[in-house]
């Protein structure tokens, strides 16, 4: 009885030791550019989407509908906030506006650390951050016609990976 108890003593104790979750944090960003914006007035820096515009924000939406966001970022333009508001509204979610130019990018890793978290930007700013996340130069500017680019970066204890997939 008393080999028996022992047993099932340290038996348990190494059940439970072995049961204990190794706290793995894993932040998952999601880049894309905006959708198609008005062209028609040359001299308006800040025009709303087209009609393709809205039904591609829709379509993002759609492609997203399974990722749960902590956060959607936009820089403040219509066409930026036009694209993820779909996104942030089937979320639950109020966008967080950014400048791209002045975004600090270990502030932004520190805020967003383990979450998941879309940005909408551009086609410059938008490579541009996944790089900076990356820590190197992989991404180009997007092509001014490309409005389809998905950039995934994942950051799991430290450890960085970045893929683009195009969904046009």
């Amino acid at each position: 009885m008393k080999y028996f108890l022992l047993f099932t003593c340290t038996l348990l104790s190494t059940l439970t030791f072995s049961q204990e979750k190794t706290s793995i944090e894993t932040s998952t960003y999601y880049f894309i550019r905006h959708a198609e914006k008005d062209r028609s007035d040359q001299t308006n820096k800040n025009p709303h989407l087209t009609e393709i515009g809205k039904k591609r924000a829709e379509h993002w939406s759609q492609i997203l509908a399974h990722v749960k966001f902590d956060a959607i970022y936009s820089t403040d333009y219509n066409r930026t906030k036009e694209t993820a508001q779909p996104t942030a509204t089937k979320n639950g979610l109020e966008l967080t506006l950014y400048h791209p130019y002045k975004l600090d990018k270990n502030s932004f890793l520190k805020d967003t650390q383990g979450k998941t978290v879309l940005v909408v930007g551009h086609s410059n700013t938008t490579p541009k951050f996944v790089n900076a996340i990356l820590g190197f130069n992989k991404y180009e500017d997007i092509n001014d016609s490309n409005n389809g680019n998905l950039y995934i970066v994942t950051v799991i204890d430290g450890k960085i990976a970045g893929q683009v997939l195009s969904i046009n």
